[in-house]
Parts: structure tokens; C-alpha cells; sequence
């Protein structure tokens, strides 16, 4: 089945419609929760991870089906499955872990250098070397990446912005499910008179 297949299946079975319908009230949910989460750890964790679950799903339908949706619904989905993918990875050190998954990788691959002009590479102090400016390179590259993401998980993440989005993407899928179009319709309709 190709890809142009897929998207026509799930756009004739209104999947795309119905996954961001369920996405808001998973965004709703965990809004609700977080505010409640003294009282319902367990419960906010848990839905908080099949948020994220539910997240890449949303990622996954809004690239396959981009094109046959609205730009702005398309939007709406991909924004929402970022802040719900996002959500239970705001503290974790993506930039350490992968800066020396890189340091070990080049560390690794130097050894192959024997018999070439840059042979002097794989000698110990060399090659260790190498290895680690690699990896301070990831590490500074990725801090950067990730400070940028953090903020916007932050941005995004923010229980009255979860709910607000969450509220959208419901009156979003309700919408084009009664086939009264996108919201973003109504509002260029009402502005331009």
C-alpha cells in the first residue's frame, strides 16, 4: 500500500478527524489532572506517557495526511502531538547522552583510518581527542537544539495553554467532521466581512 493509499483510507474513514478530536481530550484530561495531581499522581503519570504515545500516533497521521487536510488543521495536529510528546521529556539531558553516544561513535570509527593520509587519527592520544571534540561539538550543538525545544515545551506545556489547545483541536475535529469546514474558515470569514 502507498502512502498516497494510506492517507485516502484514513481520510475516507475520518481518522484524521477523530484522532485530533481524541488528542484534545487527552489534552484536556492531563490539563485537568495536572492541576489535580497531589491528589492523582498515578493518574496524571499514566496519562501523561499514553499522551506521548498518543502524540507520535498524531505525528505520524498529520505527516501522512498532510495535503488532504487544511493547512491550519494540519497545524493544529501537529502543534498539539509536539506538546503531547514533549510533556514527560522537559528534564531529561538528551544532550549529554547523545554527545557521548557520538564521542564513542568516532572513538569507534577512527580505527578504520589505518592506510589513509589521516592514519595519525587512530593513534591513541589523537583519536581520543578527536573523539571528544566530536563529542563537545554534539553536546553544544544539541544544548542548543535542546534549550530551544525545552522553551518551547515549556511555552507549550503550560496547563491553560494544554487546555486551551485541547479545547481547539475538539471544536477542530467537530468542525470538519459536520463538514461546516475549519475554524480557521469561520475566522477569515467573520474578518473580511
Amino acid at each position: 500500500m502507498e502512502f498516497g493509499e494510506i492517507a485516502d483510507t484514513l481520510e475516507s474513514n475520518s481518522i484524521p478527524e477523530l484522532t485530533l478530536a481524541v488528542g484534545g481530550i487527552m489534552a484536556v484530561i492531563i490539563a485537568i489532572l495536572y492541576l489535580k495531581k497531589d491528589d492523582h499522581p498515578a493518574s496524571y503519570k499514566l496519562f501523561m506517557i499514553a499522551g506521548m504515545v498518543f502524540g507520535a500516533y498524531m505525528a505520524f497521521i498529520s505527516v501522512v495526511t498532510y495535503g488532504i487536510m487544511t493547512l491550519p488543521t494540519t497545524v493544529i495536529m501537529f502543534v498539539l502531538a509536539f506538546t503531547l510528546i514533549i510533556r514527560p521529556f522537559k528534564d531529561v539531558p538528551f544532550a549529554i547522552l547523545i554527545a557521548l553516544f557520538v564521542a564513542g561513535f568516532v572513538y569507534m570509527m577512527l580505527d578504520g583510518l589505518t592506510g589513509t593520509q589521516l592514519e595519525f587519527l587512530a593513534e591513541d592520544w589523537y583519536r581520543i581527542g578527536t573523539a571528544l571534540f566530536c563529542g563537545l561539538i554534539a553536546f553544544l550543538l544539541l544544548r542548543l537544539v535542546g534549550s530551544v525545544v525545552k522553551f518551547m515545551g515549556k511555552l507549550m506545556n503550560a496547563w491553560p495553554l494544554l487546555l486551551i489547545l485541547g479545547v481547539l483541536c475538539i471544536a477542530e475535529a467537530a468542525m470538519i467532521i459536520t463538514e461546516n469546514g475549519s475554524i480557521y474558515d469561520h475566522i477569515v470569514s467573520f474578518f473580511s466581512g
